[in-house]
C-alpha cells in the first residue's frame, strides 16, 4: 500500500511538475482558448478591416455627405449610398489609364521574377558550377542595399540608354530588386528538396530542364506562389520608383491618384473610388491565392 500511495504522489508531483515546467505564454493561450480567442481573432480582423470599409462606404457617398460626416454615417441613412462616384471614375480617362499602366508594369515585373528566380535558385541548389557560393552569397548580399542608394545611378543609366520615363525601364527595375529575395527564397526551398527524388528521376532519364519542370516546380509551388503574391503587392502599390521613372504622361495609379491630390484637393468623388479600386486589385489577388500562400508559409516555417 505504502509503494502505491508512493507511486500515485510521485505520478501527481511529476504532473505538478510538468506543469510548472510548461510556459507562461502556453497556459495562458491554453486558459483562453475557444470562444474568448476566437471573439479576440474576429475583432482584430473587423479592426484591421476598418480602413478599408471607411473607404468603401465613403467612395459610395457624394462630396457634400462627406464634407458634413463621417462615413459610419451610411448605417443610420442607408439611402445616402449612390454610384456616382464610379460613374464618374469611368468617365476619368487619366485614372482609367492608369490602371492599365500598372498592370502593364505590375504582370511582367511579377513574371520576370518568378521565372528568373525559379531558374536561379534550381541552379544554386542542384547543380555544379565554378563560384557557386561565391555567387549566392552576392546575391544574398544584395538583398541588403537600400532601392534609394540606386535611384540616381539608374535614373543617369536608364536616361543614357533612353529607358528613362518608360514602361520598360520601371518593369526592369522592379525586376532587378525583386530578384535577391526571390533566388533566395526559391534556392532554399529547393535545396530541402529530397536528393534521392531527383536522382531517381536522373536515372528515368531527366534531363535537367524536365527535372527542374517536372519534379522541381511542382513541388515548389507554395513558394512559388507565395513569391508571386509578395512581388506583385509590392510592385501593385509601389510609388516612389513609378513617381522617378514612370512616363509622366500615363503614370501607374498610385501616381495618378497623387496628381489628383496635387491638382485638385477636393476631387473627393474621384479620389475615393479610384483608391479603392487600386486597394481591391491586391486584395483579390491575395485572396485567389490564399491557400497556396498559406501552404508556402508553413512549409517554409517547417524546412
Amino acid at each position: 500500500m505504502t509503494t502505491v500511495d508512493g507511486v500515485v504522489r510521485a505520478g501527481h508531483s511529476g504532473t505538478g511538475a510538468v506543469r510548472a515546467r510548461r510556459p507562461l505564454a502556453a497556459r495562458l493561450v491554453a486558459r483562453a482558448g475557444g470562444g474568448a480567442m476566437r471573439v479576440f481573432l474576429v475583432l482584430v480582423a473587423l479592426f484591421w478591416l476598418m480602413p478599408s470599409v471607411g473607404l468603401l462606404l465613403s467612395s459610395l457617398r457624394s462630396p457634400q455627405r462627406i464634407a458634413e460626416s463621417g462615413w459610419w454615417q451610411v448605417f443610420r441613412e442607408p439611402a445616402q449610398i449612390t454610384w456616382d462616384n464610379y460613374s464618374q471614375l469611368l468617365s476619368n480617362d487619366k485614372v482609367m489609364g492608369s490602371l492599365l499602366t500598372t498592370a502593364a508594369i505590375t504582370v511582367p515585373a511579377t513574371v520576370l521574377v518568378v521565372v528568373i528566380g525559379s531558374l536561379a535558385g534550381y541552379a544554386f541548389a542542384w547543380m555544379d558550377f565554378p563560384g557557386r557560393d561565391g555567387w549566392f552569397l552576392a546575391v544574398v548580399g544584395l538583398l541588403v542595399v537600400p532601392v534609394q542608394v540606386a535611384l540616381i545611378p539608374v535614373a543617369k543609366l536608364f536616361g543614357a540608354v533612353g529607358l528613362f520615363e518608360t514602361t520598360a525601364g520601371v518593369v526592369l527595375f522592379h525586376t532587378a530588386f525583386g530578384l535577391p529575395f526571390a533566388v533566395f527564397l526559391l534556392r532554399n526551398f529547393f535545396a530541402e528538396i529530397p536528393r534521392e527524388l531527383l536522382e531517381a528521376a536522373r536515372l528515368d532519364g531527366a534531363g535537367e530542364l524536365r527535372l527542374f519542370t517536372r519534379v522541381v516546380l511542382p513541388l515548389g509551388g507554395p513558394a512559388i506562389a507565395s513569391l508571386a503574391i509578395f512581388q506583385f503587392l509590392w510592385v501593385w502599390n509601389d510609388m516612389l520608383i513609378a513617381l522617378i521613372f514612370a512616363d509622366s504622361g500615363h503614370p501607374p495609379v498610385t501616381v495618378a491618384l497623387q496628381q489628383e491630390v496635387r491638382q485638385f484637393g477636393n476631387n473627393i468623388d474621384v479620389l475615393a473610388p479610384g483608391a479603392f479600386l487600386s486597394m481591391v486589385v491586391p486584395l483579390i489577388v491575395f485572396f485567389a491565392f490564399q491557400r497556396q500562400f498559406v501552404s508556402g508559409v508553413m512549409a517554409g516555417a517547417v524546412k
